[in-house]
């Protein structure tokens, strides 16, 4: 893979705008539900937000192939990233918000959240789960910018 991303100096380029892409795809659809089940947008039934989700899948789908070939395509090797603090938090809290879509999901939440009608209010639980949601994809965009700050983040935490 390394040898692939660096014989071709236009696929970094094509790499990340697949990247932004697939971000836009998630957090524009997921964030959108989320806000929806916090109580914005009150007008649209939540299941209206259902058929898009597939895209936000897409999106996160595409974010990590994408992911992997920047891993494994640095030219300075995995360790650019594995040794990243940024990358790590971006990591952890990707990992936050896949369990929290577990926990939407598992605990029959996610049915009785979209059975909630236009005008309606969503379970108080769905409203944490969105809540969480909205926080770990911000965190997740936020670390994901900071990795190229990575020294200015050691420095603002002391380490």
């Amino acid at each position: 893979m390394q040898a692939f991303v660096n014989a071709h100096e236009w696929i970094w380029s094509v790499l990340q705008m697949i990247h932004y892409v697939g971000m836009s795809l998630i957090v524009g659809i997921i964030g959108t539900l989320d806000l929806r089940i916090l109580g914005l947008f009150r007008s649209i039934p939540i299941a209206a937000f259902r058929p898009l989700v597939p895209w936000a899948v897409g999106g996160f789908l595409g974010n990590l192939l994408t992911g992997i070939m920047f891993v494994t395509g640095k030219d300075s090797g995995p360790s650019y990233y594995t040794d990243n603090l940024s990358f790590r938090l971006k990591m952890l809290f990707l990992l936050v918000a896949f369990v929290n879509l577990l926990i939407f999901q598992l605990s029959h939440l996610e049915r009785r959240t979209y059975a909630t009608p236009a005008g309606g209010n969503a379970p108080a639980a769905a409203k944490a789960v969105s809540a969480f949601s909205l926080v770990a994809w911000f965190l997740v965009i936020f670390f994901g910018r900071t990795m190229q700050y990575n020294d200015t983040l050691l420095l603002f935490l002391g380490l």
